[in-house]
């Protein structure tokens, strides 16, 4: 009956370290298994991080280039409408020097039928010439300076707002 104990209790122990050894290698095998497919993914995670990056990257490039065209169109505007602004406003003080100095005179043209005291009849013609002139009343100096100064502000908001058009039409895409 011993012999059968000890014949017994190695088999189990026989059985066991089997039992044992297989565990270790199905273990083993599956450890592998999984790292190869966690590698596997963790590659692919790799390429679409990558990817990603890539698209980011290109995205933010054309975005500073947008950026850039942009100043770059601004600068040019900027310049156009300084140089526009300035060339109005030497325009503007030349005829305010040619008032100034009586080389030139500004004149309103007057009713041609109040003057005459008709209702349809032109004036009459002078007699070096065919043409009906219309009668001319000239402006004070001072007077016609200060006509010159509203319409100077008048064209300096106009060359504003065609600057601030452009702009707005430049940035929203619409020109």
């Amino acid at each position: 009956m011993k012999i059968d104990a000890v014949k017994w209790g190695g088999v189990l122990l026989v059985s066991l370290v089997l039992m044992a050894g297989s565990a270790w290698a199905a273990w083993a095998w599956q450890a592998n298994a999984y790292g190869q497919k966690l590698a596997a993914h963790e590659a692919a995670h790799q390429t679409v991080l990558t990817h990603v990056a890539n698209a980011n990257s290109a995205q933010i490039l054309a975005e500073q280039g947008k950026r850039l065209a942009l100043e770059q169109w601004l600068a040019a505007s900027d310049q156009a409408h300084y140089r526009v602004l300035t060339d109005e406003k030497t325009k503007q003080a030349r005829l305010r020097e040619r008032l100034a100095t009586a080389d030139l005179r500004l004149s309103v043209q007057l009713d041609a039928t109040a003057a005459t005291g008709c209702d349809a009849v032109q004036t009459t013609t002078s007699p070096g010439g065919v043409v009906h002139a219309a009668r001319r009343a000239q402006l004070d100096r001072a007077h016609a300076q200060r006509i010159i100064g509203i319409t100077s502000d008048g064209d300096q908001g106009l060359i504003a707002l065609q600057a601030c058009q452009a702009y707005a039409q430049e940035v929203s895409g619409t020109k």
